[in-house]
């Protein structure tokens, strides 16, 4: 199966050096140096597995193409890539539906990395159990990785799925913070924990009655996070 990349990046010798290197790693790469083309660029190409989308744009920001992508597809893996470093930045692209961001400057091998994590899990080549897991009022179909809460789907990202789907099946165990992030993007993932934190609270959005009085991804303090009490 090819694995197909949006590079949105506006800076062309940047875009280039990105290209280069996914292509010598065997992807397709598909290239846009505004928000508008690339958002032009998935409805040429829905195949797209990742999209890697740069903050500072000329027309918009990457964050506001995030939004959009993730409005029609939930699916898709998304990285922000920014040469900022406040913290503030990477909680506003992952709350805004990324699955996660590589801060300028970036070795090719990390980029690269972290795009097959994700590309793994878009292609679905990760092994899927076959079945359904229910946990009133949720019910989790590993067949078709989707979530129901009172017979109403709910809208998760993969890297979401996986979260609940881990929880799920550790129903009342507390998980640290870095089983979380092993489980979910994998033992050789290079970031930080806080990606860990900042999905729960997207989660919790849109699973909890309350999200701020959480009764199903309850906080285990100084540790992690459970399912259920």
């Amino acid at each position: 199966m090819t694995k197909k990349v949006l590079v949105l990046e506006d800076e062309a010798n940047i875009r280039s050096f990105i290209v280069i290197n996914l292509k010598r790693a065997g992807y397709e790469t598909i290239e846009a140096g505004t928000g508008a083309a690339a958002l032009e660029q998935l409805r040429r190409n829905p195949d797209v597995n990742v999209a890697l989308l740069d903050v500072m744009l000329p027309d918009t920001d990457g964050f506001e193409v995030c939004r959009r992508i993730r409005a029609g597809n939930s699916r898709i893996g998304i990285i922000m890539l920014t040469a900022r470093t406040q913290e503030m930045d990477k909680v506003t692209g992952l709350m805004t539906g990324a699955d996660d961001y590589v801060t300028k400057p970036f070795s090719p091998a990390e980029l690269t990395a972290r795009i097959d994590a994700l590309c793994r899990r878009a292609t679905g080549e990760a092994v899927v159990d076959t079945g359904e897991i229910r946990y009133p009022p949720f019910l989790l179909n590993t067949r078709n990785r989707t979530l129901e809460k009172n017979g109403q789907r709910v809208k998760l990202t993969q890297v979401e799925y996986s979260i609940v789907k881990l929880f799920m099946d550790n129903v009342g165990k507390a998980l640290s913070r870095e089983e979380i992030l092993d489980a979910v993007w994998g033992k050789d993932y290079f970031g930080e924990l806080k990606i860990v934190d900042v999905n729960i609270r997207r989660l919790r959005i849109k699973i909890e009655d309350d999200p701020t009085n959480p009764t199903y991804i309850t906080t285990v303090w100084g540790f992690g996070y459970k399912w259920g009490f």
